[in-house]
């Protein structure tokens, strides 16, 4: 594919992400027919077809799944280029796109200031997902950088550990627990307990826990979000195990208290994740050094 130009490319990764023509052609302001043409050129030139039709539904075929891979690439580092050079002629520091998982965004604003405010010129994004999906639009270069926890080993991300992320179990302040010290796991057998969805990783982590101890709960309901189990702890519906990122408002003001549980909190890992074939940008280099250095002072918690 000797001849292929960034033109073809760029429209190629839109209609291989939209999986429509048309959406395609409406996202880069040209007609759905120069769309349509610029793809049978590029299909030409490659010698195979890239989309292939099924029913109604446009999909990547094998050689058009590969493509898109290397075309991210080529594309991603282009645009670490072009914002390289508009930043030599402006003087600013160009564009930072960071991605977290939702416990992380408790910190990251705070984070994301504090780095703006040693590269003054900068500009961010900061994209809020669960874990799977970061990870699939930081291997997609559709991220610079992440936060989030150890990415599973299939992942090809390279995790790189800055902080702690402290969990422990929150009660009303209350409930007959939340006065006693030195509970032990079998005093929460009869309590009525909220579980995160399926797939959390906060869900996973605990049910390791239980798992260790040889312990069955109560599991009174599940609930999708910190947000939403914090109320429905705050209003008695039973105990909770979250991150202490979740809840620092809540316990400074009274409104939770953190049960003394022996061998708690349980601690997880923050970590820096970029992919392992990206060269990072100045920026983005720049970033990591500061995340590394001073990333564990604004992921403190109080417990």
């Amino acid at each position: 594919m000797k001849n292929a130009t960034l033109r073809q490319l760029r429209i190629f990764e839109a209609v291989a992400t939209s999986l429509s023509y048309s959406r395609a052609a409406e996202q880069l302001h040209l007609t759905q027919p120069a769309v349509s043409m610029q793809i049978s050129q590029l299909q030409e030139d490659v010698g195979q077809p890239l989309f292939v039709k099924t029913g109604k539904r446009l999909v990547l075929s094998p050689p058009g799944e590969a493509l898109l891979r290397h075309t991210r690439r080529i594309l991603d580092q282009v645009r670490i280029a072009d914002e390289a050079m508009a930043a030599s002629r402006s003087g600013e520091g160009g564009l930072l796109h960071l991605g977290v998982v939702p416990t992380a965004h408790y910190f990251a604003p705070a984070l994301l200031m504090a780095f703006k405010a040693r590269h003054p010129g900068i500009r961010f994004k900061l994209t809020v997902e669960r874990r799977e999906k970061i990870l699939a639009m930081l291997q997609e270069h559709q991220l610079d950088v992440a936060i989030g926890g150890y990415p599973p080993s299939e992942a090809d991300v390279e995790a790189e550990t800055f902080a702690r992320n402290p969990h422990c179990i929150v009660a009303p302040p209350s409930h007959p627990l939340a006065a006693r010290r030195k509970l032990t796991w079998a005093d929460l057998r009869t309590e009525d307990f909220i579980f995160r969805e399926p797939g959390s990783a906060t869900r996973q982590f605990l049910e390791h826990l239980l798992q260790s101890q040889s312990l069955q709960v109560n599991v009174s309901m599940e609930l999708s979000g910190n947000e939403t189990i914090k109320q429905a702890v705050m209003v008695g519906m039973g105990i909770s195990f979250l991150s202490a990122h979740v809840f620092q408002v809540e316990l400074a003001a009274g409104m939770l208290a953190v049960l003394d549980l022996q061998d708690m909190p349980k601690m997880l890992d923050w970590c820096l994740l970029h992919r392992r074939d990206a060269v990072p940008s100045d920026l983005g280099a720049a970033f990591r050094d500061f995340v590394l250095a001073d990333g564990a002072g604004f992921a403190a918690c109080r417990m």
